[in-house]
């Protein structure tokens, strides 16, 4: 492992300059540059993201919750688990807590980590917390002024159909729902 870890470090990109070049209300955009392990320089363009969590939720009757959302940069509506971005000072539990009440209108009694990972290191730092929720409780949603999107409940069978048709493009989505299938995450309420 010590050795692993010296060669890593020759993979390390040290910064030379960097500049932040926009910032909006979701992200930032900071142009760096680095040296490479070979002495030359590169330029690296960056997203900065706050963070974010996605919630694999799970009926009493083993179904999972979905939500259809038109997403913009796609130019189209895409099945995904119910997630959404870290406010600033936000633990990514009680993020995952309000994201599947506002989307889905459900509360959940049972939470467990299951991963945290990175969605796009090429040029994003964004990093995503996802949790399981089981022993559900529905309610009303209390969707963003500005999002519209649909809640619906599957079963395994039907994900899995959905999954071999490649319906879902999502990838926090997909990682989610092969867990869901492998683990057979079932509620005990």
């Amino acid at each position: 492992m010590h050795d692993a870890k010296r060669h890593d470090e020759q993979l390390n990109e040290p910064t030379v300059s960097s500049e932040t070049i926009f910032t909006g209300k979701v992200i930032a955009l900071q142009v760096d540059t680095v040296v490479l392990p070979d002495g030359k320089q590169a330029v690296r363009e960056i997203v900065r993201h706050p963070g974010a969590v996605a919630v694999l939720a799970t009926t009493d009757e083993n179904r999972v919750v979905l939500v259809r959302q038109f997403r913009k940069p796609c130019e189209r509506v895409l099945l995904e688990i119910p997630a959404g971005k870290l406010e600033p000072g936000e633990e990514p539990l009680a993020c995952a807590k309000r994201e599947l009440l506002e989307e889905t209108g459900y509360t959940a009694k049972e939470w467990i980590h299951l991963h945290s990972m990175f969605t796009s290191p090429g040029f994003a730092d964004e990093y995503i917390h996802l949790y399981a929720a089981k022993c559900l409780t529905p309610g009303l949603q209390q969707l963003d002024k500005d999002e519209f999107l649909n809640v619906l409940e599957v079963e395994m069978p039907e994900v899995e159909e959905m999954l071999s048709r490649r319906e879902v493009a999502d990838a926090k989505t997909i990682t989610a729902l092969y867990w869901w299938m492998k683990e057979q995450l079932k509620a005990e309420c």
